[in-house]
């Protein structure tokens, strides 16, 4: 098993008064040439974005881009027509393909919204540009995974993007243990915690650290405080 710890301290910070944003990954003006991806995986951004204020339109192409707010209501518009608001509980997923643009805002004028952005490499390029989202009962329905994302052929009750790419999410009390199997050979398991704290073969992982596990076939998890959140990133190593 190889492993590779992401402390949630040593992530890229961006402040820019509107937005407060923090980089798993090297984006925009953080570069680490040791953080560039972890396989698919391309990009985690947990952005804070102040009341009424947002991204305005801008492009993307080639990219499946999943959008999980954590709190807080972010507002959505896109080339393709969609308009719409997506709550905390909820999720996004857009394959860019041969192009969009698209706009994201804080619904919300008078308190943020705190958001995971998440972008992974498609399996092929150049597909027509797709949008959906959906709810799910992950902030309450306690201690078992919730599968949110994973390739269509296997996209169950949950949404589907263009790779062999699978997210879960679920919320644990104290001292719960699971195993997660990896979905695809030659796939790792990238985990970020998104509240409380967690011990995954045998590292202690606090609130928003990151923990990527490859040449393995399954993990184990045990919740180490009361309504621990995480999520799991489930990607091809190679692609």
């Amino acid at each position: 098993m190889k492993t590779t710890l992401y402390r949630a301290s040593s992530r890229g910070h961006a402040y820019h008064g509107w937005l407060d944003a923090h980089h798993t990954f090297s984006f925009a003006n953080y570069y680490d040439p040791h953080r560039i991806n972890f396989g698919a995986l391309r990009v985690i951004n947990d952005d804070i974005i102040a009341g009424g204020e947002g991204f305005g339109t801008h492009p993307h192409d080639n990219m499946e881009i999943i959008t999980i707010p954590l709190y807080g209501d972010l507002e959505h518009k896109d080339s393709m027509g969609h308009t719409g608001v997506i709550h905390a509980g909820e999720v996004q997923v857009m394959s860019a393909g041969s192009g969009l643009t698209h706009s994201e805002y804080n619904a919300n004028a008078d308190k943020p919204v705190n958001l995971f952005q998440i972008w992974v490499f498609p399996d092929k390029e150049n597909v027509e540009p797709r949008y959906d989202q959906k709810a799910f009962d992950f902030l309450h329905n306690k201690n078992q995974l919730v599968q949110i994302v994973g390739p269509k052929q296997d996209a169950a009750e949950g949404l589907w993007i263009n790779q062999n790419a699978w997210f879960s999410i679920g919320t644990f009390d104290k001292g719960q243990s699971f195993g997660y199997t990896v979905k695809k050979q030659g796939n790792g398991v990238f985990a970020m915690v998104v509240e409380g704290e967690f011990t995954i073969e045998g590292q202690k992982l606090h609130h928003r650290d990151g923990f990527g596990l490859s040449d393995t076939d399954g993990i184990k998890i045990t919740a180490d405080s009361e309504n621990a959140r995480i999520l799991l990133m489930d990607v091809p190593m190679s692609f």
